[in-house]
């Protein structure tokens, strides 16, 4: 019998069953509905730095002919068994036994930087980090088109581009040059807008995302286990009450097969594990980065660094052996041992969507005057207002965390939101505002609907890059 695929079975389908209930995927950064907005902020041309590019444009495209949130579904699903598959490869690469191939298996897709980050509705960068072990190894194996492919899969989300990017180049054991090309490819769709775009974070985020001390282990304990989100809300109960110790454990045993992992890896996990600490120690050098160097803001959720050192983790795994394996498997699933309970929160709910209003508007940008940007499901767990995902919006992108504004609003917002407590009409009209809805008023402007070529384009030659591996591997 073959015990991987099997036990990456029961550990996917304890870990993502939420995702076979019927509904809409709805948690607090997470909203995929069935059919949402192919607008000018899914493609990332909108009014805010293009965070979500490529995946909200390609979800709102294919949302089109199929329910979006089951691509999603699919996606999810797909990432976590890709992650599987690398996990088994690179341990196959370190000469692992079956116990620690296990071992392995379980530190990709059981860890609480995936559990976590799904609790904040990540699931495009927790894609990512299941990707990269694949990429890894398929770089190191001279396999550069499966590596490519990866890469491409990972870059959904900003983040994502760039840590696959980074793993790709490092990895690479022939055509670093092709490699480093197809990682700035796949950065395309956000890398654009966010070079005509003027907007950006400011200082006080890196205090406010920063990352967050876990039970028993402070804030160092938790980012070596691959946790520490900067939201208390997203960290799973048994993270608070010691099994968070289990990490620091966990960490201490894979350094004591430090010696066998590659160092492509180990320069990889120090990249991730250093600058996470960094950004904890020294959060205002941090925000001064984020205040100045555009595209900083990036990585002001610090914590997410740390996944740059799963590939090395599951290469250290891989390389233990008989009791010291076992024992990395109970680690791993002691630092989040309520992981199938704690992502109950991650089942799709009904979300309701005015129909007729997105009929209306007939996709001209709409100006939701007092419609919150978060609301609260059923249960109390903040989710974005459906109606910033099923319509094209002005979009304010203002945030505070704890009392901190970490993001202002965006300039066409204010500019709008003036334009309309004057009562100026022309004005509305000159910003693209063609709807604009009040306290259950609808007031509509001459306005059409706005340019969407750019983002277009850029989602058309990202689709395009899988068929470029295909054309590179024959030449």
């Amino acid at each position: 019998m073959r015990w991987s695929p099997l036990w990456a079975g029961v550990l996917i389908v304890a870990l993502l069953w939420p995702l076979a209930l019927p509904g809409q995927l709805a948690l607090r950064d997470m909203l995929v509905l069935d059919s949402p907005a192919l607008s000018p902020g899914a493609l990332g041309t909108g009014d805010l730095p293009a965070r979500n590019a490529p995946q909200d444009g390609l979800l709102a495209l294919l949302g089109t002919v199929l329910p979006a949130s089951w691509v999603a579904r699919g996606l999810i699903l797909a990432g976590a068994v890709a992650g599987a598959v690398g996990a088994v490869w690179l341990a196959r690469f370190q000469g692992a036994t079956r116990l620690s191939t296990l071992a392995s298996l379980t530190l990709v897709l059981w860890n609480p930087f995936v559990v976590e980050r799904l609790l904040q509705g990540h699931w495009s960068l927790v894609i990512a980090g299941w990707l990269l072990p694949l990429i890894a190894v398929a770089g190191m194996s001279g396999r550069p088109g499966v590596a490519w492919v990866a890469m491409w899969a990972a870059s959904l989300t900003p983040t994502g581009a760039l840590f696959a990017l980074f793993t790709g180049v490092a990895t690479a054991r022939a055509h670093r040059g092709r490699t480093l090309l197809l990682g700035v490819l796949c950065c395309l769709p956000w890398l654009v807008p966010g070079l005509i775009h003027s907007g950006g974070a400011v200082a006080e985020s890196a205090a406010a995302f920063a990352p967050r001390a876990e039970g028993y282990v402070g804030a160092p304990g938790a980012l070596v286990g691959l946790g520490g989100i900067w939201n208390a809300d997203a960290v799973p109960p048994s993270r608070e009450i010691g099994f968070a110790l289990a990490g620091v454990l966990l960490f201490a045993l894979l350094l004591t097969a430090a010696r066998r992992v590659p160092a492509p890896l180990l320069w990889l996990a120090g990249v991730g594990l250093g600058g996470a600490v960094f950004a904890w120690l020294a959060p205002g050098v941090l925000g001064w980065l984020i205040a100045t160097v555009p595209g900083a803001g990036l990585v002001r959720d610090a914590s997410k660094l740390t996944v740059l050192a799963l590939p090395a983790y599951v290469a250290a795994a891989a390389s233990t052996r008989t009791w010291a394996a076992g024992l990395v498997l109970v680690l791993a699933l002691l630092q989040v041992p309520d992981a199938p309970r704690a992502l109950a929160p991650l089942s799709p709910q009904p979300v309701a969507v005015d129909r007729s209003l997105v009929d209306l508007v007939d996709g001209r940008d709409v100006l939701l005057v007092d419609e919150p940007t978060l609301v609260r499901r059923a249960d109390g767990i903040v989710m974005i207002n459906p109606l910033a995902k099923a319509l094209p919006t002005v979009e304010s992108g203002a945030l505070s965390v704890d009392g901190v504004l970490v993001d202002a609003p965006s300039p066409r917002w204010r500019s709008a939101i003036a334009a309309w407590e004057a009562r100026d009409m022309a004005a509305l009209e000159d910003l693209g505002v063609g709807v604009v809805v009040s306290e259950g008023q609808v007031v509509e402007t001459a306005a059409g609907p706005q340019p969407r070529r750019l983002g277009l384009t850029l989602l058309a030659v990202w689709l395009l890059i899988p068929a470029g591996v295909w054309l590179a591997r024959w030449r």
